[in-house]
């Protein structure tokens, strides 16, 4: 008998006989039935409300991002003041002089918080001044301050539009 011949009884197979298992029709088909596809949650009503829930959640989130934008964005047309500190210099126990610049809108008042402290950073010394409208942007300032004891330094605190 030759080699590659097969025996007078036995048919040839048309498919050479595979070592893997990557044959589709010996896998069992997916059972598709209704109960089963209910009982692990994956109801086409199921798959709808979860769709509209993440459309949903991605609407507020859009929202939510397009308000920020408008609020950070837009809004920076804001007019802004900014205070520094010069210097201090202590006159006496219970005085301390303090020497400011401010940089503010023109034509605007505003409002300055200008502070005295001690060794322990106490405050005892507190004032709020007013300034007056100006045609500069940029003023300096010097402000007396009586204190309840002897301190080391003077600060502005804070300064507002009024």
């Amino acid at each position: 008998m030759p080699l590659n011949s097969t025996p007078a009884n036995v048919q040839p197979s048309p498919e050479p006989y595979r070592l893997d298992e990557s044959d589709d029709s010996a896998a069992p088909a997916p059972i598709e039935s209704g109960a089963i596809q209910s009982r692990y949650g994956r109801t086409p009503s199921r798959n709808r409300r979860d769709r509209r829930i993440l459309w949903g959640l991605g609407g507020i989130f859009v929202l939510v991002l397009g308000a920020w934008v408008l609020w950070t964005g837009l809004d920076g047309a804001s007019t802004q003041i900014e205070a520094r500190d010069i210097g201090h210099t202590i006159i006496d126990e219970h005085t301390v002089s303090v020497t400011f610049e401010v940089a503010l809108p023109v034509n605007r008042t505003a409002s300055c918080a200008v502070q005295a402290l001690n060794e322990s950073y106490s405050v005892v010394g507190w004032k709020i001044i007013d300034l007056p409208p100006s045609t500069l942007y940029n003023r300096s300032f010097t402000e007396i301050l009586r204190t309840t004891d002897l301190s080391n330094t003077g600060l502005i605190y804070d300064c507002w539009l009024t």
